[in-house]
């Protein structure tokens, strides 16, 4: 493995965001390959919270509207940061509660079956909280999901094909809920284009960002995407059980919402203290609660790391670290039961890889004591996320060349429980 050694050496020379590495904390030292879970804490997402946190101290309920980031506009303030990342206009935008809230907030307010067209679409390889939310408001809605929820099926493997997706955009099919990156594969779906066959049909598209913000860069305005919802804690590093946010396209504007809330309210009149709610005339009107600033505030330091890095050049570098990860495993990894079920083909790659091994969970134990954090998720995937902003290519050398050594040695056979791990 020395000629891959020398290669990541100097690949990390010319990696112009090698510098931002050093903005960030890691846990006792270790490789961290799990930013496409928990995002790791930087130092300016430190400084934002403490700002925050004093700004409490010293204003009070004044905080509200004084200080550098005056908590009542700072959830546009996040999303104006946000929106290049995703392709959207600034006011298309709002940092709000979680993601599943946010999910539940625009099937409230898009999902409107009616005469035939009381489906919805989606796929088997949705995240579970997603399928959750689609079952829980058809139920409401008196339509049993065994009938009214479509699931593409996938073909080899664990792959989803586009042309299934749209053969499936029937004349029943109401609303459509995809993921861009599939959360266990690392599949990037093709949104473009199945967002432009759903326009064609007439039938309303939503999209889950969770797995692609801040390291795929998107179009969702001129893709005329009309909905989306994503987390802020994986690879945008906001910290666990930050605020997320959603996307409502301009042409949707005017849409009362479908889960009226405080901060649903036109930010001019919201004191007036009416009965009758004036919504906000952007995305803000699908706000609910009060936000929640303090865990708002570390993403004003952390999504300055990605204004000053810039979206294309973090999926340039992501591109070339998981492209690197894939050369390494099939090279030195080769007749050790390793297969990798992310498509290799850049444009539909996320930003990790699904190592797929029968004894996946005992060999990600062997990996967490030999110093490198990877994911487990049932039933064979390591997963391996090198996010751009703090892994290096000798950090994915070193990580392949750590697991090379572990199934030479066969150390990971020791771990008998492997259900120990799923956590």
């Amino acid at each position: 493995m020395h000629h891959y050694k020398a290669l990541a050496k100097k690949m990390d020379s010319e990696d112009k965001l090698s510098h931002f590495k050093n903005d960030f904390y890691f846990p006792q030292d270790n490789i961290y390959m799990n930013g496409n879970s928990l995002g790791l804490l930087s130092k300016r997402s430190e400084q934002s919270l403490l700002e925050i946190v004093e700004s409490w101290k010293t204003n009070g309920i004044k905080g509200w509207t004084q200080g550098e980031s005056p908590w009542f506009y700072l959830a546009e303030k996040l999303s104006m940061m946000i929106a290049p990342l995703i392709g959207a206009l600034p006011e298309e935008v709002i940092v709000s509660s979680s993601a599943s809230v946010n999910l539940h907030q625009l099937l409230a307010t898009f999902f409107k079956p009616e005469n035939n067209r009381t489906k919805i679409l989606t796929d088997c390889l949705a995240f579970p909280s997603d399928i959750y939310a689609l079952k829980s408001h058809l139920i409401l809605k008196g339509l049993d999901p065994e009938q009214h929820l479509k699931i593409v099926r996938s073909r080899k493997g664990n792959r989803i094909s586009e042309e299934d997706i749209i053969a499936e955009m029937t004349d029943d099919v109401s609303l459509i809920l995809l993921p861009t990156v599939i959360y266990s594969t690392g599949q990037l779906l093709d949104y473009k284009r199945i967002t432009n066959e759903a326009r064609k049909r007439n039938i309303l598209i939503g999209l889950d960002l969770c797995h692609s913000i801040g390291v795929i860069p998107h179009e969702l305005h001129k893709a005329e995407t009309d909905f989306a919802f994503f987390c802020n804690y994986k690879y945008l590093n906001g910290g666990p059980g930050s605020a997320g946010g959603l996307f409502v396209h301009k042409k949707h504007f005017g849409s009362y919402p479908g889960l009226a809330g405080w901060f649903s309210s036109d930010k001019k009149v919201q004191f007036d203290m009416k009965h009758d709610l004036i919504p906000a005339e952007d995305a803000g009107a699908y706000q609910i609660g009060t936000p929640h600033i303090l865990s708002m505030a570390p993403l004003l330091g952390s999504l300055s790391n990605f204004e000053e890095a810039g979206i294309n050049n973090i999926h340039d570098k992501s591109m070339k670290l998981t492209g690197f990860l894939c050369e390494l495993i099939e090279t030195e990894l080769a007749g050790m039961g390793f297969s990798i079920g992310t498509p290799r083909c850049p444009d539909s790659r996320g930003g990790h890889i699904a190592l797929e091994h029968d004894d996946a969970p005992r060999i990600c134990k062997s990996l967490k004591l030999n110093g490198i954090i990877p994911d487990f998720r049932p039933p064979n995937i390591i997963r391996l996320a090198p996010a751009p902003l703090y892994v290096s290519f000798s950090d994915v050398y070193e990580v392949v060349r750590t697991i090379k050594e572990i199934m030479l040695e066969r150390d990971y056979k020791k771990f008998e429980n492997q259900r120990e791990l799923v956590a």
